[in-house]
């Protein structure tokens, strides 16, 4: 049997591009928007080649780890799989270990229309965030009433999911940081910055 075929799906595979980004706020999780009002996309950040797509999205109000690449192959099996997503959180308010209980055996949210119990899932506070997280949005002065921040990691991904979790508990998110895929992390990565990869492994 001719090896020709598998030899020259080799050689696409190799063309392929993989890549990490710091997405910083403001940006959508695109790289076309067709509608009138003017966003930052994905495009202004780095010379992506052509065909590069996210695998997944974080809005645009959110920041942390996203990650691309021009396989569509790869972005699909990533999607469809149940890979941890964590999260850190900076909520209005200094949370209550009632509040990350309620998180962590799931909370009620709307989701299309509907009502939604969300899956049990491991929260926690976090006391002292780590420096690798970088500055990011400055959401307020502390004059203004103190802020606090809680982990949440995730196996589900419900439109803006965490924010909804954390304002069902009673403490609305300030700003959200996506921090890891599965094992791959941010740690390492500035805002804004991107790092390529020989593959996506998660």
């Amino acid at each position: 049997m001719s090896t020709a075929p598998l030899a020259a799906h080799n050689e696409l595979e190799k063309a392929h591009r993989h890549f990490l980004l710091y997405k910083p706020h403001g940006y959508i999780s695109q790289f076309i928007y067709e509608k009138k009002r003017a966003k930052k996309k994905l495009g202004e950040l780095f010379d992506f080649p052509q065909g590069t797509m996210a695998i997944g999205r974080l809005d645009e109000d959110s920041e942390g780890l996203l990650m691309l690449t021009t396989d569509g192959l790869v972005s699909e099996q990533v999607r469809s799989a149940h890979f941890e997503k964590e999260y850190y959180v900076q909520v209005d308010g200094l949370i209550t270990e009632e509040a990350i209980l309620k998180l962590q055996k799931g909370v009620e949210i709307g989701f299309k229309g509907i009502r939604y119990w969300t899956k049990p899932c491991e929260a926690f506070l976090i006391a002292d965030l780590p420096e690798w997280i970088g500055e990011g949005r400055r959401v307020r002065d502390e004059r203004h009433g103190p802020t606090s921040w809680v982990g949440l990691v995730l196996t589900e991904g419900k439109f803006r999911q965490v924010r909804k979790m954390t304002a069902a508990a009673g403490f609305p998110t300030l700003r959200l940081v996506r921090v890891r895929i599965g094992k791959t992390t941010l740690k390492g990565l500035k805002v804004g910055e991107v790092e390529e990869l020989e593959c996506i492994t998660i």
